[in-house]
């Protein structure tokens, strides 16, 4: 990118150039990003599909580009790429289904890991991108924690930005600003955020005296971890093992009930025996267990009295 579109970016006021293009057209609105030193490109009518042969790696700010693009296209949607090639970096918060981000988001803007937005769009679905500068000394990637409805969009990714349009069930709907900051946004320290939505094994939790069984419902255990999805199979087959280990259940009896389980959730066998395996051998031979897994979807398990969360 040339200096001074990259000095004009550094210098933008993101919710202003939000606000600048309600009621306009997407080829006007197009223009003001690029104006604005905010890269911009092409993605299909009604659609997240970049026009472009190498998608946001192909961004610009140079107005030529970007009218020859919405001459070609006037009602693509405008996609803008996150992280350094922008300045900007975005917290999706997703509403899919079962799944809405925004308990997740008010947990971490309590935490002041995501409290010092720039602006606030609401997004077809009635979710919302919340925007930060970038840090320009750290490259953070994109990533996603499904289970709690929150996307990061950094390097390597982009967002569709307002005025684009996304069909629904309910109509037509724009990507639209609906708030701005109080003029001291800060970026977002991406991987923090991730430990806190999708914390890692750190905290201990005491071992359960091995005649302690009462209250272990084996079957119950079993069909959660049938549940897991992709990126919660393994840690989840591990949290379950521990506690039937330390439940006084012997390996074979956890193998056979918990095995079955995790074959179901898309485990392959020898990964499931080495994950039971490396349960019991912290279960038995450390003083403390790591912590459980964890709870998503619709399912009540770990229980607090089980899990330090």
């Amino acid at each position: 990118m040339p200096e001074a579109s990259r000095a004009k970016r550094d210098d933008v006021d993101v919710a202003g150039v939000l606000a600048s293009v309600a009621g306009v057209s997407r080829a006007v609105a197009a223009l003001r990003y690029a104006e604005a030193g905010i890269p911009v490109f092409p993605c299909v009518t009604g659609g997240k599909r970049p026009l472009t042969k190498r998608g946001f790696h192909e961004a610009s700010t140079e107005p030529r580009q970007v009218a020859r693009w919405w001459a070609r296209w006037p009602h693509a949607n405008i996609g803008m790429p996150t992280g350094h090639a922008s300045g900007l970096e975005v917290v999706d918060v997703d509403v899919h289904g079962a799944i809405r981000g925004f308990a997740a988001f008010e947990l971490a803007r309590r935490e002041g890991l995501t409290d010092r937005w720039a602006a606030f769009v609401r997004t077809p679905s009635g979710g919302v991108h919340a925007y930060y500068p970038a840090d320009p000394e750290l490259a953070q990637p994109s990533w996603q924690v499904a289970r709690a409805g929150i996307d990061f969009r950094g390097a390597g990714g982009y967002v569709i930005v307002p005025p684009s349009i996304i069909p629904t069930d309910a109509g037509r709907c724009a990507y639209a600003l609906i708030g701005s900051g109080r003029g001291n946004a800060v970026p977002v320290d991406a991987r923090v955020l991730r430990q806190f939505l999708d914390p890692r094994p750190a905290r201990l939790m005491p071992v359960i005296p091995a005649e302690r069984t009462d209250g272990i419902d084996v079957e119950r255990i079993a069909r959660w971890v049938g549940m897991r999805g992709e990126g919660e199979r393994n840690r989840g087959l591990f949290w379950a093992s521990c506690r039937l280990i330390e439940a006084g259940i012997p390996p074979d009896r956890v193998r056979a009930a918990l095995g079955p389980a995790a074959e179901r959730a898309g485990l392959p066998a020898p990964e499931i025996e080495t994950t039971i395996r490396s349960a019991h051998r912290i279960a038995t031979g450390a003083p403390s267990v790591p912590t459980a897994y964890p709870v998503s979807g619709h399912s009540s398990l770990p229980s607090s009295g089980q899990v330090l969360s």
